[in-house]
């Protein structure tokens, strides 16, 4: 689907109400610990305010669960945001009512405001049609650049644009440009590597990618399901014995597409998920009785890397053990070193793997790294996302 952008409508001397992702990880204090959201929306924000729009944005931020909660205010985005601009951002006191349209409709061009969060009214998660167009009212025309919220349909999503001309900004072109390259028009040979803690989560994106990918690298706690389902004994680790026939179902259908499964050979396992827990190396039928696997193994690694360094094109979603205590980190951090490596087209997404690759300094290896959790992930899956879908089509 090939949506309509800010390239191509005038902005001149119109309000744009842009939906950004601002829904940035934060300390026990509420200060920013990483503004990578806030940085990826600046080449829409500029490009808005450079043709002379004036500019109202909107974002959630946390779970305040449909009340004003100070905790998940938007001020301290504001001031970041006013930062990398180099102009003030004021912060409107709510997001839609009258002091908010005041605020609003005097905007001129090259002005900035950010709305309070839109999460603070239980109708934006509702996409309640009159807060919808009580957004609407704020702006002539809007852009949606959050393409980590595309998947879901809320007011700030979907409802506005029954109200709007709608297009979509930079990032949100920059993802759904890159999702589509390796999905639709990939160099081959094409992987996919998936990890992650459960197969229930990611069943519908496996089913997907054997369908387009020529191989497919299976890591993290999911790989112990498919490691179960082909008989092995793995101790006290996470798996999901219930989908073993799910999982025999996937190996299945990927060996009659002629669709290479990769699995570990060997795993890292550990007395208890703890950085200070005895840990060895061992060969996926040698899993001690009261161990569990973390991390995949070194050959495992090793024959990672050596088959993703022939790869035209790469996604990566998920990590590949538990990426979160550094002991357990090996596996992840092999498996972005290999891709960075390759050459190949790659696009990353998942907060554990895109947390891989910016802590290896190897983010600007990867031709893509996505903003999007679950929304890149219903992407690969194969889902139409709301957010998506409601913009206007070229």
């Amino acid at each position: 689907m090939a949506v309509r952008t800010i390239d191509d409508v005038e902005v001149q001397g119109r309000r744009v109400l842009v939906r950004v992702d601002y829904n940035v990880p934060r300390d026990d204090q509420g200060a920013i610990t990483d503004d990578t959201r806030i940085r990826a929306t600046l080449p829409t924000i500029k490009a808005l305010l450079g043709r002379g729009a004036a500019v109202i944005l909107m974002s959630h931020l946390g779970r305040p669960k449909g009340a004003p909660n100070p905790r998940y205010s938007l001020a301290p985005v504001a001031r970041r945001l006013g930062e990398l601009l180099g102009r003030p951002v004021p912060l409107a006191p709510d997001c839609v009512g009258p002091e908010v349209e005041a605020q609003a409709k005097p905007l001129a061009p090259g002005q900035v405001l950010l709305l309070e969060n839109l999460r603070f009214h239980a109708e934006e998660e509702a996409n309640d049609p009159t807060f919808a167009r009580g957004l609407a009212d704020l702006g002539d025309m809007y852009v949606n650049d959050a393409f980590g919220s595309a998947h879901r349909a809320h007011a700030s999503t979907v409802g506005v644009t029954a109200y709007l001309p709608a297009v979509a900004g930079y990032l949100m072109q920059a993802e759904l440009d890159a999702l589509h390259r390796v999905l639709d028009a990939p160099g081959h040979p094409c992987a996919a590597v998936i990890g992650g803690a459960k197969v229930s989560t990611k069943l519908g994106v496996l089913r997907n990618l054997i369908g387009r990918m020529d191989r497919v690298f299976i890591g993290g706690g999911m790989a112990n399901t498919f490691l179960y389902a082909q008989g092995h004994d793995l101790g006290r680790s996470l798996l999901e014995a219930d989908l073993a026939g799910e999982a025999r179902s996937v190996l299945d259908e990927a060996a009659r597409r002629r669709v290479e499964i990769l699995l570990p050979i060997d795993l890292i396992v550990a007395e208890a998920v703890d950085a200070n827990a005895q840990r060895k190396s061992v060969e996926i039928d040698a899993v001690p009785a009261d161990w569990m696997a973390v991390d995949i193994g070194p050959r495992t690694c090793q024959l990672f890397a050596g088959t993703l360094a022939g790869c035209k094109t790469v996604v990566w979603n998920g990590p590949m053990g538990v990426f979160e205590v550094a002991p357990f980190a090996a596996g992840t951090k092999a498996v972005a070193q290999a891709i960075a490596d390759s050459g190949a087209v790659s696009v990353v997404g998942g907060g554990d793997s895109v947390a891989a690759v910016e802590e290896l300094g190897l983010a600007d290896k990867m031709t893509h790294v996505s903003t999007g959790g679950g929304a890149t992930l219903e992407f690969l899956e194969g889902k139409t996302l709301p957010g998506v879908a409601a913009l206007g089509q070229k």
